[in-house]
C-alpha cells in the first residue's frame, strides 16, 4: 500500500505549502503579462529591422 503512504506524505506537504495572496497573484500575473509584452516588442523591432536591412542591402530595394 504504498500509494496510500505516498498520499499521506503529499496531504502532509500541502500542509506545508504557504500559498500566495490575491494581492501577491495579481502583482505576479501583471508582471508576467508586462514582461511578455515587452519581449513580443522587442522581437518585433528587431524582426522589422532585420526585414528591412535585407530588403536593403539583399534585394536592393
Amino acid at each position: 500500500m504504498k500509494l496510500f503512504k505516498f498520499f499521506g506524505s503529499v496531504n502532509k506537504e500541502m500542509k506545508l505549502v504557504v500559498w500566495p495572496t490575491f494581492k501577491e497573484n495579481r502583482r505576479d500575473t501583471w508582471t508576467v503579462i508586462a514582461t511578455s509584452l515587452m519581449y513580443a516588442i522587442f522581437f518585433a523591432l528587431v524582426d522589422w529591422g532585420l526585414v528591412a536591412l535585407l530588403q536593403t542591402f539583399v534585394m536592393g530595394k
